[in-house]
């Protein structure tokens, strides 16, 4: 026979499943909030780590550009001093090459000079007879027994020297070598010697009058001093 089971007993039934039901949507709920508490947690964990990995690279960056930086200064040092040195070395070079340039210079001019010296000697002779005074006139008789070629011969014989001397000045001055000019003014015994005094009013005193023998410069060097006369006043017109 079947038993039929009482209303209150279906709706009991029926109420613990919703609650079951409720209990299991519960459980349900707990589970999907822990799921993302842990997926939070885990993103924070990878997030940390991300940054101490950053933070690891950035230190190692930091160190490895403080040792490219301290690579960099001691090469350039290094290039620096190299370029100093060669700078110094060159200018040392330079200076030596001056030194041996210019004793060379010394040690020629000292050994031109008494041939110089020697030359003007020649030359103040050839002036001397360019600048001597002029042929005695011929005699009649020369011209009578046609011997007028004296005078003639010895002027184209003047003319050679005075060509001669010229020709002198020009290798002398090629060499540079140049005469003093003196005359007119103010004595100076740096580049001259006094050999005689002369009064006249028109010049000042002190200044010389006339070059007894020339004086010359070698290359802006004096040479040979002249022998000079110079202007004396007398004591009424001092």
């Amino acid at each position: 026979m079947n038993e039929t089971l009482p209303v209150s007993d279906t709706l009991d039934d029926t109420l613990k499943e919703a609650l079951v039901e409720q209990f299991r949507a519960h459980l349900d709920a707990l589970d999907a909030v822990e799921g993302e508490t842990a997926g939070d947690l885990s993103g924070e964990e990878d997030s940390a780590t991300d940054l101490r990995s950053l933070f690891v690279e950035l230190a190692a960056l930091r160190t490895e550009v403080r040792t490219e930086s301290r690579l960099v200064k001691d090469t350039l040092d290094l290039v620096r001093g190299t370029v100093e040195r060669a700078e110094t070395e060159r200018e040392v070079a330079v200076r030596d090459a001056e030194r041996i340039r210019s004793e060379a210079r010394q040690r020629e001019k000292a050994l031109l000079r008494p041939l110089l010296i020697d030359l003007l000697e020649v030359r103040d002779r050839l002036s001397a007879c360019v600048s001597g005074p002029a042929p005695a006139p011929v005699p009649w008789y020369h011209r009578v027994f046609r011997r007028s070629d004296t005078a003639a011969g010895a002027e184209a014989w003047r003319e050679g020297l005075r060509m001669t001397l010229n020709r002198f000045d020009r290798v002398l001055g090629d060499r540079g070598v140049t005469p003093l000019d003196l005359v007119g003014r103010p004595f100076d015994p740096k580049a001259a010697r006094a050999v005689g005094t002369v009064t006249d009013p028109s010049h000042g005193d002190g200044i010389v009058a006339q070059e007894v023998r020339s004086g010359f410069l070698w290359e802006g060097e004096l040479l040979r001093a002249a022998d000079v006369v110079v202007n004396k006043k007398t004591r009424e017109e001092g």
